[in-house]
């Protein structure tokens, strides 16, 4: 189950993530997503768990709980929409 992870602590990295979640059982991955210009962490992120019973386990007793001073949001995961943008761009060369 993809879970996804917010209102975290701008400091928080990978590994950090994954070691919170992993009391619960196994990880798959662990992200905090970071800004493509500057690198730093957007404040959430996403965990890959395999197993549906330890992933609700994870978010029942994640969820609103206080993680490096701050309340975390832990939810599952919506899957990705794609854009109804599907027509590609136009290129005009002058």
């Amino acid at each position: 189950m993809n879970i996804f992870v917010a209102k975290l602590n701008f400091k928080m990295q990978d590994d950090e993530l994954q070691a919170l979640f992993e009391q619960f059982g196994e990880v798959s991955s662990a992200k905090i997503i970071t800004d493509k210009m500057t690198g730093r962490s957007k404040g959430f992120g996403f965990v890959e768990m395999p197993d549906d019973n330890d992933a609700n386990t994870a978010i029942e007793t994640l969820n609103d709980s206080d993680v490096n001073g701050f309340r975390i949001v832990v939810k599952k995961a919506r899957p990705q929409e794609r854009s109804n943008n599907s027509f590609p761009r136009r290129r005009y060369d002058h």
